[in-house]
């Protein structure tokens, strides 16, 4: 049976500023109505399979589960890393899970923040790697090249294994090699070869073949996580491998750590590529993006409220405010609540660099977005002074924020919609729309939502400090306190 392993870590910086550090882009809805998260989920109907294990930061975990509940997607256990060592590890911890259970299943590991257009492709090459991998083989999966990208990493192939009809469909080969990035010249080498896949980043192997292959070759790795797991708490939906043990777990990528030295093992011959032709793309950047979406008679892709004139094979993204081009070529904007985004769509690349200054500066756009999503519901911060700030509050039905206080600032809540149950003290009474409530300085307090619908609210606080670390909580549903 195949288990699916879903990385949902990573900042995503390059699609700054949709994309931030606090929701990186798995989590938005770049393709369609679904996060790409919701999407990996749902290739996956028509597989058979058990429950997905997902793995993600501590940072991201109510994310990751406020998504798979809209989405009713069950779950086999989600997997908080307590700091990032990159993918060997990260599926290294999935496979140690997937054996206590008393099963050894084949792992499907895949990103969350891929797309793929051609499911029925997609969901044929799983299918047709099972037998390898239930082998002991180590498959991974080459994305058919149609242009020589120099942003992805390459495969080349060895001696092929079986063969399609009249194409690469239904073929598998033993991997020659994994190669790096190359330059332009190298990459119109290897697509006029035709030896060569793009690197996924896919894969699908027995849990038990993985981790003996880790620990043959990592020796180190392969301890630090076992410790991890030996270690780990339950919370919940959430599983938290041992701290120590895994922060003195070496930082390298599967390729690397792995598949690369299966592949220098030649007597063993256990690293199979299956092509894949499916409509792939990791949406690396705002280009790729372009790429992917639905586009206009004049090759615009358009989201949210655009006007345009006369303008040609443009990304325009408007998460809220009208934007309106005219005369332009070739060129991405991206508006949010809190940043303009403007480039050429050929250095879409060096965002990366805007996102560094941001950093460097300490700027909070690098990080967050103004819209702040939490386990019960989201805050929205919608104007702010030297000793003020408003946000709107949203708080789900049956949610509850922790009982706190605040040492720097008093808060006004006015509710809009819905109906707010609130703690003041030893007091606890009911405010509803269009009624409010003052919260003194120094005062316990919880705000909860009693009701069947969402309750929204507006928060004026004010005082001499409004930092969101002005929070000394003494319950919480969520394990904070």
């Amino acid at each position: 049976m195949i288990l699916p392993v879903i990385m949902a870590g990573g900042s995503g910086s390059r699609l700054w500023p949709l994309s931030r550090a606090q929701f990186p882009k798995q989590f938005l809805p770049l393709v369609g109505e679904q996060s790409m998260l919701q999407d990996t989920c749902a290739r996956l109907k028509g597989l058979e399979h058990q429950p997905p294990v997902f793995i993600c930061g501590e940072d991201h975990r109510f994310i990751v589960a406020e998504q798979l509940r809209e989405a009713s997607v069950g779950h086999g256990g989600i997997l908080l890393e307590p700091a990032g060592r990159n993918t060997a590890p990260a599926i290294a911890l999935s496979a140690l899970h997937a054996l206590a259970s008393g099963v050894d299943p084949l792992l499907l590991v895949l990103a969350a923040d891929h797309v793929i257009l051609d499911v029925p492709a997609f969901q044929a090459s799983v299918n047709q790697a099972t037998a390898f991998a239930e082998d002991g083989k180590l498959v991974t999966f080459g994305i058919v090249a149609d242009a020589p990208e120099t942003g992805y990493g390459y495969i080349k192939r060895g001696k092929r294994l079986s063969a399609g009809a009249d194409s690469d469909s239904g073929s598998s080969f033993l991997v020659e090699a994994f190669v790096e990035k190359p330059d332009l010249a190298t990459a119109e080498e290897y697509l006029a070869s035709g030896l060569y896949d793009w690197n996924s980043g896919m894969f699908l192997f027995k849990a038990s073949t993985y981790l003996s292959v880790l620990q043959n070759h990592q020796p180190a790795m392969y301890a630090a996580c076992v410790d991890a797991m030996n270690g780990a708490s339950n919370d919940t939906d959430f599983i938290r491998p041992e701290a120590k043990a895994f922060l003195s777990c070496p930082d390298d990528s599967i390729d690397y750590a792995v598949m690369e030295k299966a592949v220098l093992d030649t007597a063993a011959a256990s690293v199979v590529a299956i092509p894949m032709d499916c409509g792939w793309s990791d949406v690396g950047s705002w280009s790729a993006l372009w790429d992917v979406a639905e586009k206009d008679e004049n090759g615009n892709a358009l989201h949210g409220d655009v006007l345009l004139e006369d303008s040609r094979n443009c990304l325009l993204h408007s998460q809220g405010k009208l934007v309106a081009v005219v005369g332009l070529d070739n060129v991405v904007v991206v508006e949010t609540d809190d940043a303009i985004m403007v480039a050429a769509k050929d250095r879409v690349q060096d965002v990366k660099k805007i996102v560094a200054q941001l950093k460097q500066g300490g700027r909070a756009e690098a990080v967050a977005n103004r819209k702040v999503f939490r386990p019960w519901g989201y805050y929205d911060c919608i104007d702010h002074g030297e000793r003020f700030q408003a946000k709107r509050i949203v708080v789900k039905p049956g949610s509850c924020l922790s009982l706190q206080m605040h040492h720097h600032r008093a808060e006004h809540w006015i509710v809009v919609s819905g109906t707010a149950e609130v703690t003041r003290g030893d007091d606890v009474f009911l405010v509803s729309e269009n009624e409010s409530t003052y919260i003194p300085l120094g005062t316990k307090h919880r705000l909860k939502n009693p009701g069947a619908i969402d309750l929204e609210m507006i928060e004026v606080q004010s005082g001499s400090y409004l930092g969101e670390d002005d929070i000394v909580r003494f319950e919480d549903t969520y394990g904070r306190s």
